[in-house]
């Protein structure tokens, strides 16, 4: 198991952004693929993106396409998810994970951060 702990979340307003954080407490972050999900009250688990272990390849959820740019770095064992052009629809706790690949459904997905609260205000 990974230790993993997002941040950068907050309250915004609609139209604005936020860029998360995760930062894993492993030597072997270059390893893993790494997603970002979201789960809002009475929803179901959303996948946002995905990015590989280099950064050179990545994927979207039709909610982030378009507005969410994941990105990596690995001398700092940290994955970022850039939001812009925030809506209220967006808010939701927000978390990052581990994955063998880009190819992985959110089941195969193994160790989890605790998650980082996103409000975005009308």
């Amino acid at each position: 198991q990974v230790q993993l702990v997002e941040s950068g979340g907050g309250l915004v307003q609609a139209g604005g952004s936020l860029r998360l954080s995760c930062t894993a407490s492993t030597r072997a972050f270059r390893d893993y693929a790494m997603g970002w999900f979201r789960q809002a009250p009475g929803k179901e688990r959303d996948f946002l993106a995905v990015i590989n272990w280099s950064g050179a390849i990545s994927d979207y959820g039709g909610s982030a396409q378009g507005r969410f740019a994941i990105s990596r770095d690995n001398a700092k064992n940290t994955v970022y998810l850039q939001m812009n052009s925030l809506k209220p629809e967006d808010t939701a706790i927000y978390y990052c994970a581990t994955s063998e690949s880009v190819n992985c459904g959110p089941n195969e997905y193994t160790s989890w951060g605790q998650g980082t609260q996103v409000a975005v205000s009308s």
